[in-house]
């Protein structure tokens, strides 16, 4: 959610922005299942039925178990792992976590978060803002069609190819994110 809160900022306050860099970022709507990542739309289904959804991520912590691991291409330390575990220890620390996924906006659901997607993607068109956009394959959330969509619809976007990568792409490529960052906010001045 972090790109989706950033855009939603620079969209409301873009005087106090200077560039735009994401990743696995929510550009669009998800407008059908069908077009979710299919290796993970059953448990996001699952995640967002009442009752299960809450056992699944509540109780038995699988996003932070389970979905986290398997965005990752390498395989995380256990000492990398209990720096993710640590602030949801206790079953009630993970109700935040919970409402992520119910609260993606497919098709059409929920309808709060599909205008707010919609609207900042219509910003995100129009901004003259510098991008830069890292992705990974297979990705996640960018995909080959939603990377192209990108590369057509969003001025001044600059991409880089992280390499191996599905979602959390800095804990797969994290010297190259930063290098191409660094080098890239550099050159805004």
């Amino acid at each position: 959610w972090g790109s989706a809160l950033g855009f939603y900022y620079a969209m409301r306050h873009e005087s106090n922005v200077k560039a735009l860099a994401f990743m696995e970022a929510i550009v669009l709507p998800v407008p059908t299942w069908e077009m979710f990542p299919r290796e993970v739309k059953e448990i996001f289904q699952g995640f967002r039925t009442p009752d299960v959804g809450w056992d699944m991520v509540v109780e038995k912590n699988m996003f932070i178990e389970q979905i986290l691991p398997e965005s990752i291409v390498r395989k995380l330390s256990l000492e990398e792992m209990n720096h993710y575990r640590e602030p949801f220890k206790e079953p009630g620390s993970r109700k935040p976590v919970w409402r992520w996924p119910n609260e993606l906006p497919i098709e059409g659901k929920p309808a709060d978060v599909v205008k707010t997607v919609e609207t900042y993607n219509a910003w995100l068109r129009e901004t003259d803002l510098p991008k830069l956009l890292f992705y990974g394959n297979p990705g996640a959330l960018i995909k080959p069609p939603v990377l192209e969509w990108c590369r057509q619809n969003l001025k001044h976007l600059k991409t880089v190819d992280i390499g191996p990568g599905i979602h959390y792409l800095q804990e797969d490529n994290p010297h190259l994110i930063g290098s191409e960052l660094a080098e890239w906010y550099e050159s805004l001045f």
